[in-house]
């Protein structure tokens, strides 16, 4: 097994097809179909289902991909440290819950870099999404939390595809609303006054449970419930509509602007508070490249930022 043949596997299973992948890798398709098929007897699997349509993974083909794509990236990382790339652009990408600290962060970052160099790519996606896209390496760094509350699901699912969960910052949680809001100038803010206004979620389809809502506190049940799937509408909501979401208080206005307050939220016996554990997600020993450390510097010089100003 070489290096290219992970290479000419991941490509193909990008692709869809053996013929588009040739194209893409400029290898001609009897070549490349050559190389899969040594693999393949070298393995003693099937990667591939092949049919006139393309060729889809089969079930091994699936777990194999996986282990690729981390041992490509590992690849990419030793030649990053120690080779010379030549005029290759090297990659860093990031998924996160709607975070804009996470966000700010990336900026930081992307100011240091030559963007001639990099392919950047930040994507805000639903909790199921990031933990998907670290899994797959499309993304290095995934940023989402953990409670007491989700812990028992998001851990197993951690475990189980290999992810390690790395905490930077814990938080209590908090009400984030418009500073307009009848209940802005409050200096706590309980479930029941909460009551004649919408809940804002995002939304995490049709498919997801309770445990991979990215508000805290996902465990109520909010009698006015509205869900929105980026910050920019959510923002809209709480201006237009009053209403407000539960958060960890970690707010940049820089990107989310000066309008808004994170007030404390007050637990009751029925009604109690949990912490907020946010942190980042990678593969179990992964070698985080040089960017992807950078990035994380710059989470926690915001973030210790943010607690040192209270």
């Amino acid at each position: 097994m070489t290096i290219q043949q992970l290479k000419y596997t991941i490509t193909i299973a990008k692709q869809g097809s053996f013929n588009k992948a040739s194209e893409v890798l400029y290898i001609s398709q009897p070549s490349l179909t050559e190389s899969i098929k040594e693999l393949e007897t070298e393995l003693g699997i099937n990667i591939f289902y092949r049919s006139g349509k393309g060729v889809t993974l089969t079930n091994e083909g699936v777990e194999f991909l996986s282990y690729a794509r981390e041992l490509y990236h590992q690849f990419e990382s030793i030649v990053e440290h120690y080779g010379e790339n030549g005029n290759r652009k090297k990659k860093f990408a990031v998924s996160t819950q709607h975070y804009s600290f996470a966000v700010k962060s990336f900026v930081e970052l992307v100011k240091r870099l030559d963007t001639a160099e990099f392919e950047f790519a930040i994507r805000e996606e639903r909790t199921r999404q990031v933990i998907d896209d670290v899994i797959n390496m499309n993304s290095e760094i995934g940023i989402l939390y953990l409670s007491s509350f989700n812990m028992p699901i998001i851990g197993k699912l951690l475990r189980q595809n290999n992810l390690e969960f790395h905490e930077l910052i814990s938080c209590e949680a908090y009400v984030y609303l418009w500073k307009g809001h009848p209940l802005a100038k409050n200096k706590s803010i309980t479930f029941d006054e909460l009551r004649d206004y919408p809940c804002l979620s995002f939304e995490q389809g049709s498919d997801s449970s309770m445990y991979f809502a990215e508000e805290i506190l996902a465990s109520f049940t909010y009698p006015r419930m509205i869900k929105a799937t980026d910050r920019a509408t959510m923002l809209n909501l709480m201006v237009g509509l009053n209403g407000y979401t539960i958060c960890s208080g970690i707010i940049c206005e820089e990107l989310n602007g000066s309008d808004f307050a994170a007030v404390p939220f007050a637990p009751d016996d029925e009604h109690r508070s949990e912490v907020m554990k946010v942190g980042y997600i990678t593969k179990k020993n992964l070698l985080l490249s040089k960017v992807g450390k950078m990035y994380i510097e710059e989470l926690k010089s915001y973030l210790n930022t943010e607690k040192a100003d209270g």
